[in-house]
């Protein structure tokens, strides 16, 4: 009976789960969030660094949409839907740094892309 209710309680504690992460952006890069099948999940996004960065997002099939400018120390949340990833560049010629905290659905895959 013990391991019954354990077990319910972590399942009814996985919508609450959070990823936090400080991450590094080289120049001219991007860094993706989701880039494999997964559900929803929103990603509060805070740009730590002096330049300006652009966020995507990217559906798993192809393209990219919705495009938005984050200035310094300025932050968003992003509702990002089932399949889709969301894509932080950094187009400038210094290492930028962002802080994420994402809800929802935290089995992503992540990666860079030049």
């Amino acid at each position: 009976m013990f391991i019954v209710l354990v077990s319910l309680f972590f399942t009814s504690c996985l919508p609450f789960q959070t990823l936090n992460s400080t991450t590094y952006i080289k120049p001219k890069e991007s860094f993706l969030l989701g880039i494999n099948a997964h559900g929803k999940f929103l990603a509060k996004v805070t740009n730590t660094s002096f330049t300006p960065i652009t966020i995507w997002k990217c559906p798993t099939s192809g393209g990219k949409h919705s495009p938005v400018t984050l200035n310094q120390s300025a932050t968003i949340k992003v509702k990002v839907e089932k399949n889709t990833a969301l894509q932080i560049e950094n187009d400038s010629e210094e290492q930028i740094s962002i802080q994420l905290k994402v809800r929802g659905d935290i089995g992503l895959s992540m990666g860079y892309q030049k």
